[in-house]
């Protein structure tokens, strides 16, 4: 079974980088068929993929984030990141990382999720 653990900071600065950290236990990033995805939920919007990771190191950007979102992975300590540069207000959100693991079961794990708000 694997579990996600998101880390990272719950405040972030506007115009500063948010950099957070998915921790994967139970499982390998270097499954074949898996995407470990960053997906977040703004207050009071829905859930909105950012980005993800294949076990090849491939990455894939939401178009309207892909200028500032950049995702990495490291297999000797078995998470995964997400860098997003230039915050607003706007990127204030509950941040989830989540598991692509194919159809028709789509995103079969998910962290916790862990807050994260924009502000000076």
């Amino acid at each position: 079974q694997v579990q996600l653990q998101e880390s990272g900071p719950g405040l972030v600065k506007p115009s500063q980088m948010l950099s957070l950290t998915c921790t994967v236990s139970g499982g390998s990033i270097t499954t074949s068929r898996y995407r470990w995805s960053w997906i977040r939920q703004p207050p009071g919007k829905g859930l909105e993929w950012m980005g993800s990771i294949g076990a090849d190191g491939s990455t894939y950007y939401s178009p309207s984030l892909k200028s500032r979102t950049s995702t990495s992975r490291d297999t000797s300590k078995k998470d995964f990141s997400l860098q997003l540069s230039s915050v607003t207000p706007e990127d204030t959100a509950v941040y989830y990382c989540a598991t692509w693991v194919g159809t028709p079961s789509g995103f079969g794990y998910w962290g916790p999720g862990t807050q994260v708000t924009v502000s000076s």
